[in-house]
């Protein structure tokens, strides 16, 4: 198949890419970095595992959408508040066969493709598995986990099929879901609890479930959001994810969330579809959100230190 990887020089956008490219689909990864394109096209992409073992790929970059030709599925990494303006560019490779899958972080990136491409072009997914971008064409892949994708309908149809055999012949584990809602919630749940201590505190993955200050913050941080996921009729279990959470950050150790780097690059987060979410749910829904809405003024505070 022919593939498209909106944000492909970043590092999970590298980890997908790369491996589907490896699996034997034609691949391109777009990104608007001059040196992750120029990069990648002479030296290749380099995939480095936790264990040290490390691969390079031949795979094909470039910053212009259009040169591309129209593709069966674009893949979009990019950060939330780029989405709009990454899928318009993407537009001469959507063709009337060609579906937008987005395995963007948080919630609300689904509606805004929807709009631009319509909502019968759109899937939707999670990724459990994390990467590290160690320098531009290096990706390290810190954590592995489960990829979930699902139509927005429910239906298991022969694009999500074609998608998820794809995805499971590159080396990635992934499952169709009938609910992309619960799972999207439930990735969301997640990252509302780590993501913003981790960038707050300066803490790798592992160091959150150390301290019982921090375990306590995120046991607050949950609670909240189960209780808008359910005044949603969104199925999530306090208990079930609160293990999930835990259990997946004691076997992740030196992983390190996607906030906290880009904290110490001083980039624009994504607090406002993680935390935000949150918060923009809860005001909807009349139910108080302190914990949360905690988080995101203090991310937006340490935001505002940036040099822009």
């Amino acid at each position: 198949m022919d593939i498209a990887i909106l944000g492909g020089g970043g590092a999970m956008g590298g980890l997908v890419g790369g491996s589907l490219q490896e699996a034997g689909h034609d691949v391109t990864l777009i990104d608007v970095s001059q040196e992750a394109v120029e990069t990648i096209n002479s030296k290749g992409l380099t995939i480095e595992q936790k264990s040290g073992e490390s691969r390079n790929i031949k795979v094909r970059a470039s910053r212009d959408p259009s040169s591309i030709g129209e593709v069966d599925y674009v893949i979009n990494f990019v950060k939330c508040y780029h989405t709009e303006s990454a899928v318009q560019s993407a537009k001469p490779m959507i063709g009337g066969k060609t579906t937008v899958l987005t395995l963007q972080n948080g919630w609300g990136n689904a509606p805004k493709i929807a709009s631009i491409v319509g909502e019968e072009k759109v899937l939707v997914g999670v990724s459990y598995h994390s990467a590290t971008l160690a320098e531009p064409g290096k990706v390290l892949h810190t954590g592995k986990g489960m990829t979930f994708v699902g139509e927005l309908g429910g239906e298991h149809s022969e694009r999500l099929k074609k998608i998820t055999d794809a995805l499971a012949d590159s080396g990635l584990d992934v499952t169709p879901t009938d609910d992309v809602l619960k799972v999207v919630w439930s990735k969301l749940a997640l990252n509302a609890c780590t993501l913003p201590t981790s960038a707050l505190l300066k803490f790798y993955a592992h160091q959150l479930v150390e301290h019982e200050g921090t375990l306590e913050l995120m046991r607050c941080i949950l609670r909240e959001v189960v209780a808008v996921a359910q005044a949603q009729n969104i199925e999530m279990d306090y208990d079930e994810r609160w293990e999930a959470i835990t259990s997946l950050l004691k076997k992740a150790v030196g992983g390190k969330a996607s906030m906290l780097q880009d904290v110490e690059k001083s980039r624009r987060t994504e607090i406002d579809v993680i935390n935000g979410a949150i918060v923009e749910a809860g005001q909807r829904c009349n139910i108080p959100t302190p914990y949360n809405d905690t988080m995101m003024y203090m991310v937006k505070a340490l935001e505002e230190t940036f040099k822009t």
